[in-house]
């Protein structure tokens, strides 16, 4: 395929939890009390759970943000996109039923199944797939986001970072719960909820729910009414904890959630084709019906065993299936109903993806000089993907079945070398593994081809790589406030296959790193610098031999930063912000300028190079010699050079209760999106967004008035073919939430 061509409801238990639960303060910390003390004066201990120990962050050699409940809530962070506005060197662009998810400019640029996530994401500790990623936040404990290849504790497919979405657990002797309603802008309403039940001394159960209905953001001009951008999302998660003794205990949940949003909202990039034709600003104009329905399923089961020696023995088994079905209108115009000679365009996505995992780690105490953590994974993937499309009246379909298996076995030991240095080494090797059968099929339905079409090309093939990954870390605490470190960090993103002859290997990241955490009195801070060695940058490319965009490894890249951020409380006083500067150089690159391709025939797709004095001839070849382009030293895709963020809030008694107005502002620099680096056609703006809250708290219930996106700025927050997303809108709304 050419570059051109991309891949119930649970309302009833929501009045349920109505009736039993009203409302309880969401916990500070992810999923227990955290041992340690607080750190000077700044009140709050964050920790972090996902290298399988509940470690201070703040006395932790990573680089990583970790935002809690209650900084979700501050920040207005309503679900994973929303995280690059809470946390530099990271960014969310959307690009159709994904969305490129990159930090510190590695993580995904090509828009093809066939190449992985840079960054790696779990829920619960469980792998997730890239799909069905947009769903709200709900009943939610932590989010940890950490920068930087994951070599040890994460494996393939995180040579950016990782990101881990942890749920609230259900708590041992504690009945507690919350209700919270919600209205705003758009005729929003939503409802969310928990209650934590104690059954005996030992068992505990969590329920929580969340429904949310938002009508759509864009006017659609043409003739379906489409509601792009609309909101019609339910969700449910149950836990159930265990623990019969001091030694052992077992969590388990289920989660299910769907989502409805009416289609995607975008339109042409005004230099490209269609431009002509682009809809005013928050409006689109469809000649096609549209709209992107999501389920997602999901079980997981953590055991825990503690030793009399001290040693836990920890078992975590997930499976999960996600699908989305979706329907878009190609070129994002209703040029073909208004002119009468420009083709209908169309597709189809419908892909379901269900993952098996389990883990099994060995955990030391910590306190002795020497400790460790080793681990074995094994984890199975089953795709089943359909893509059908229109192009010019011609139907065209790709329908492929994809089995991956991923396996790692690993460890990490710490050596106190003296009470104030330690030395981390951690290793890591990975097997990937992957099989898939389809192929291409056209003219089903059309007189003089089969009836169910004519197979023209295979998108079956095969591909096995491993790799050894890891880290080695020196670290030095001079004193209870300061941590000092400098580490050397390698990871990998697994290659792939497009055909049975088309097969791409292996990115890999080497960092080289060093940073400074430090508390003085009131304030934290984290200081860090990296330089990054990028190897076998995978990319989609045409083929000019072939004329299909086929994944590719295409050059090396160099990458180097620096990152800060602070949290500081002064009384009543709260300030938090962080920054970010990533300097990227990708190297010499020759392909075909498939945008310039489409500005040139409008309407057509890509096709074989057409052998010597034979001129163009649509659907057979074209000649390519006048869209090469070569580019060097150009930054990498989708890295904003610049991102910072900065909030501010003030808690005014009043009486037994508090009102806290609170501020954030967030600055996301300018993406390029693709490698020809033409101003016009391949580069996302920078923007910056103002979100407000302010929330009046008494004993058993707060009300929050929001804003988001304040000044109601138009920006473009993502790319897909030759079409621009459009960004939300302002939204203001009241919140109330009753706890006991």
């Amino acid at each position: 395929m050419t570059a051109n061509t991309h891949h119930k409801r649970f309302g009833a238990m929501a009045s349920v939890l109505a009736l039993i639960a009203t409302g309880a303060p969401l916990a500070v910390h992810a999923q227990d009390t955290a041992p340690a003390a607080p750190a000077a004066d700044t009140g709050e201990v964050v920790v972090i759970t996902s290298q399988r120990r509940r470690e201070n962050l703040q006395k932790t050699a990573v680089s990583a943000v970790v935002l809690t409940s209650n900084a979700l809530d501050g920040k207005g962070i309503s679900n994973a996109g929303d995280l690059q506005y809470a946390v530099p060197s990271l960014s969310f662009t959307d690009s159709g039923f994904t969305q490129n998810v990159n930090i510190r400019g590695v993580g995904l640029s090509a828009n093809t199944p066939s190449v992985a996530n840079g960054v790696a994401t779990y829920v619960d500790g469980v792998f997730q797939p890239p799909i069905v990623t947009t769903n709200s936040f709900y009943d939610t404990g932590s989010v940890e986001v950490f920068r930087g290849p994951q070599g040890t504790f994460v494996g393939s497919n995180s040579t950016g970072g990782a990101i881990f979405i942890n749920t609230q657990s259900p708590k041992l002797g504690r009945h507690e719960g919350y209700g919270e309603v919600s209205t705003g802008s758009f005729d929003f309403k939503g409802f969310e909820g928990a209650v934590n039940l104690p059954l005996g001394e030992t068992l505990a159960v969590r329920v929580a729910v969340n429904a949310r209905n938002r009508e759509a953001f864009f006017d659609d001009l043409g003739p379906n009414n489409n509601q792009v951008g609309r909101l019609d999302e339910t969700g449910a998660r149950i836990g159930i904890l265990w623990k019969p003794t001091d030694a052992f205990q077992a969590l388990f949940k289920h989660q299910g959630d769907r989502l409805e949003n009416g289609g995607f909202a975008f339109a042409p990039i005004a230099a490209q084709p269609y431009g002509a034709y682009r809809s005013a600003d928050r409006t689109v104009d469809f000649d096609e019906a549209v709209f992107n329905n999501q389920k997602a399923y999901q079980d997981t089961l953590e055991l825990k065993y503690a030793f009399d020696n001290g040693i836990t023995l920890r078992s975590m088994s997930g499976y999960q299936s996600k699908s989305f079905n979706t329907a878009d209108d190609y070129d994002a115009t209703n040029a073909a109903r208004y002119t009468g000679f420009l083709p209908r365009t169309f597709e189809h996505n419908y892909a379901q993806e269900q993952i098996w995992t389990q883990e099994l780690n060995l955990i030391s105490p910590t306190t002795e000089r020497f400790s460790w953590i080793a681990g074995v994974y094994y984890q199975r993937n089953k795709i089943n993907s359909e893509y059908d499309f229109l192009s010019a009246g011609f139907p065209t379909t790709i329908d492929t079945v994809t089995w991956k298996k991923t396996t790692g076995i690993f460890a990490q030991l710490t050596y106190k070398i003296t009470p104030t240095l330690a030395v981390d080494v951690g290793a890591r090797h990975s097997t990937y593994e992957v099989e898939g059968i389809g192929d291409v099929v056209i003219g089903a339905g059309i007189p003089g081809f089969p009836p169910n079409g004519l197979a023209v090309a295979s998108v079956a093939g095969q591909e096995k790589d491993s790799k050894p990954t890891g880290k080695i870390s020196l670290n030095w605490t001079p004193n209870d406030d300061n941590l000092v470190y400098a580490f050397v960090a390698r990871g990998y993103k697994s290659g792939g296959f497009s055909s049975p002859v088309d097969n791409f290997k292996p990115e890999t990241v080497t960092d080289y790193e060093a940073g400074w955490k430090s508390s003085f009195g009131p304030i934290q801070t984290q200081v860090g610098a990296f330089y990054y060695d990028y190897k076998n940058f995978q990319y989609n490319l045409v083929n000019p031999g072939t004329g299909v965009a086929t994944p590719g490894n295409i050059a090396d890249a160099t990458i180097k930063g620096v990152e800060a951020s602070f949290q500081g409380r002064f009384g009543k006083l709260k300030v938090d912000g962080g920054a970010s500067f990533v300097n990227s150089e990708l190297g010499e690159i020759t392909f075909i300028d498939l945008r310039a391709f489409n500005r040139a025939h409008p309407g057509q797709t890509t096709a074989a190079q057409c052998p010597p004095g034979v001129p163009d001839t649509p659907g057979f070849c074209y000649n390519y010699a006048g869209l090469m382009r070569t580019s060097s030293g150009k930054p990498n895709l989708y890295s904003p050079e610049l991102s910072y963020n900065l909030g501010i809030e003030y808690a005014f008694e009043i009486g037994d209760a508090t009102f806290t107005p609170r501020l954030n502002y967030a600055y996301v620099g300018d993406q390029w999106t693709y490698l020809a680096y033409d101003p016009a056609t391949d580069r996302i703006e920078g923007y910056g967004l103002w979100n407000a809250l302010a929330t009046y708290r008494a004993q058993t219930y707060s009300l929050e008035i929001y804003a988001t996106n304040l000044t109601d700025q138009s920006y473009v927050s993502g790319q897909y073919a030759d079409n621009e997303f459009y960004g939300s809108p302002r939204q203001v709304g009241v919140r109330l939430r009753l706890s006991y």
